[in-house]
């Protein structure tokens, strides 16, 4: 437990001290009836604050919020948990056999995919108690698929389940389709046939190719077409989602294709991808490179593409495999507070490019040599499992995003401040605003940034709350400040920082710490 001491500098040059005590404790090795993992605090604090333990030597910024919803919509499924199909096999899916549920639950009624690189090379179905026809396969059954519809009820995901394509079976994928469409019901929002079919004759993909050098698009849209006809015959209404590929071209080959129920163009992309760059800013695996601008420049590049084609066939783009990198080994990257502040704001900014669907790839496995993305783990020594999973910081940083979810973007403009970006939605018919404010400059060099937050007429900010850590690129470190109101005698300063602002203009000024992301929430009196 740690005193934090949060310093509110208004314009009128009051200056105000808050305190409480709150728990801060996040690190994703606390167990999981730590207060953390809950989100709930312990003793709950009376107030919003932060440990700014030096002066604020940050630059000024300027953040306005506009209240006019105009913009895309923030959904539930917009924050969510992909896992390779072979976790289907998992007991520890049912909800009384581990505390998946309570972390699921943490970050809304989220998107679930099953899918990965071992769906076509080591998932095999069968309704009809077979065995795997090759040592390295792991059998998925209808009894799988009816304990995660045991956790699909508890958190209402909705789920997105992957049909294998690497050998090819077209009446086992129907019979998969057609007991997965019975089992999960309304809860299943889509079937993929095949992962990244575009990598389907590359070697390092682990497991091997599983095409020949002959295997391209028009195959693969030949395959598919055979799969969902297949599919349809036994299940006319099931929805299918295509190609989950990173390449735009097999994007446009499945837009265009003569499959039916077609329900969304599935891209994948991850942020950090050149794994043997040490560039920065770059695209290779550092932690400074995912909070870089440049960062948001490919993401809107790469999007863009599988948007264009989506919109093309009047159909949303679905995320459904992502995350912070996909370079082997980078546990150091992705344990870093930036991973945290990165998938805060990349999941604001995908879903305000119009990203309506997505999932950040991620494993039960173990913490300690465990897959590095991961948003959960298991803490249990390697090669033994547990029941009692912990988030990484990149989950932190979905958390706070939860908030804001069922509203719509409106434009946010950030003057100043360095590198720092910001964005707001509206909920509840217009009387609440939700700001996430992201400051990645690194602690290690500011300590923090002078705020001013410039509330639309008739709002007050009512509460708050905050991922931080030490530095940008600190490990296991990340923590969290539950949302607490702004205490009641707060004032709002009438004068402004500006003399552009309106007349009776009100700011919220704060010095706001770095290496953080920070959710304001506005209500209107």
């Amino acid at each position: 437990m740690s005193n934090k001491r949060a310093t509110v500098i208004f314009a009128t040059s009051l200056i105000f001290v808050l305190s409480a005590c709150t728990s801060t404790s996040s690190d994703p090795m606390v167990p999981p009836e730590d207060s953390a993992t809950k989100a709930v605090p312990s003793p709950a604090p009376t107030v919003f604050e932060q440990n700014l333990q030096s002066d604020v030597r940050g630059a000024r910024a300027l953040v306005v919020p506009s209240e006019n919803a105009s913009g895309s919509k923030l959904r539930a499924d917009n924050i969510g948990i992909s896992f390779e199909s072979t976790t289907l096999a998992d007991p520890r899916l049912d909800p009384d056999s581990s505390n998946l549920d309570d972390i699921l639950e943490s970050i809304g009624s989220p998107a679930l995919r099953f899918g990965g690189n071992a769906l076509d090379r080591r998932t095999f179905w069968t309704s009809k108690g077979e065995n795997p026809k090759k040592s390295e396969q792991v059998a998925v059954t209808p009894a799988d698929l009816k304990r995660l519809k045991r956790l699909v009820d508890v958190t209402d995901s909705t789920v997105t389940l992957g049909i294998p394509l690497g050998t090819y079976d077209p009446k086992r994928g129907a019979d998969m389709a057609a007991n997965a469409y019975d089992i999960l019901g309304s809860s299943l929002v889509g079937l993929a046939i095949g992962n990244e079919p575009n990598g389907y004759t590359e070697m390092d993909v682990p497991d091997g190719a599983v095409r020949g050098g002959s295997w391209n698009k028009e195959k693969y849209v030949e395959q598919v077409e055979a799969y969902a006809d297949a599919i349809h015959a036994k299940r006319p209404d099931a929805p299918i989602i295509g190609p989950d590929a990173y390449d735009g071209a097999w994007m446009k080959s499945f837009a265009d294709s003569e499959v039916k129920h077609k329900a969304a163009v599935s891209q994948h992309w991850y942020q950090l991808y050149e794994c043997g760059s040490n560039q920065v800013p770059g695209r290779g695996p550092q932690a400074e490179n995912l909070v870089q601008p440049l960062a948001k420049k490919s993401a809107k590049k790469n999007l863009s593409i599988g948007k264009d084609w989506a919109n093309s066939a009047d159909l949303p783009l679905w995320l459904e495999e992502t995350g912070p990198t996909s370079c082997p080994g980078t546990n150091d990257t992705s344990l870093t507070n930036a991973s945290a502040l990165w998938a805060a704001d990349f999941t604001l900014y995908a879903a305000q490019l119009g990203v309506e669907r997505m999932t950040m790839h991620s494993m039960l496995g173990a913490c300690e040599g465990g897959a590095p993305m991961s948003l959960v783990c298991d803490p249990a020594d390697h090669g033994h499992h547990s029941d009692a999973f912990v988030p990484r910081p990149n989950m932190l940083g979905l958390r706070l995003v939860v908030p804001s979810v069922g509203g719509t973007f409106t434009e946010t403009s950030v003057k100043g401040g360095g590198n720092m970006s910001a964005y707001t939605v509206s909920k509840d018919g217009g009387r609440t605003l939700v700001t996430t404010v992201v400051n990645a400059n690194d602690a290690a060099k500011v300590v923090g940034n002078p705020l001013a937050l410039r509330l639309p007429n008739g709002y007050s900010v009512n509460e708050a709350s905050q991922v931080y850590g030490p530095s940008n690129d600190a490990k296991d470190a990340s923590k969290t400040i539950p949302s607490n109101p702004l205490p009641k005698e707060l004032p709002f300063s009438v004068q402004t920082s500006s003399p552009s602002a309106s007349a009776g203009a009100r700011e919220l000024n704060i010095d706001l710490a770095a290496s953080s992301a920070t959710v304001f929430i506005m209500r209107k009196k």
